[in-house]
């Protein structure tokens, strides 16, 4: 099986190390490549270097200072309108996940996250993506 990319967009740092620890059998697997931006500045500027291996999905929090989740949903849908991007929204986010809907998002996460309904959804994504 080939290695696919995951892009996770969120401004606090302890997010980042969650997916590092609850990803890292399939890091070492070679299953994933996770890649991490701290804004959705960031997250554009990693999509115009072209991450490697394919990147197969975008999770972004959607409660962001500066860009937020819904501003950077509609660049990416400009930029790569197939890429699917799933929302990672906290509890009571209704408007937003309504926009979020109208914007194209592919899928909603609620915090805290459960990682193993994640990872089903993933697995669907990267056979998809063969």
């Amino acid at each position: 099986m080939m290695s696919v990319s995951i892009l996770v967009v969120d401004d606090e740092p302890d997010v980042a190390e969650l997916f590092r620890q609850r990803f890292r059998r399939e890091t070492r697997q070679g299953t994933y490549v996770m890649h991490f931006a701290g804004s959705g500045e960031q997250a554009l500027g990693l999509l115009v270097g072209e991450i490697q291996p394919e990147l197969i999905v975008i999770l972004s929090d959607i409660n962001m200072p500066g860009m937020d989740g819904l501003q950077l949903l509609g660049e990416i849908k400009q930029r790569r309108p197939d890429l699917p991007v799933m929302m990672v929204t906290a509890y009571g986010d209704d408007e937003r996940r309504r926009h979020a809907s109208e914007l194209g998002a592919f899928e909603f996460i609620t915090k805290p996250v459960d990682f193993d309904q994640l990872k089903a959804q993933l697995r669907n994504l990267s056979t998809a993506a063969e």
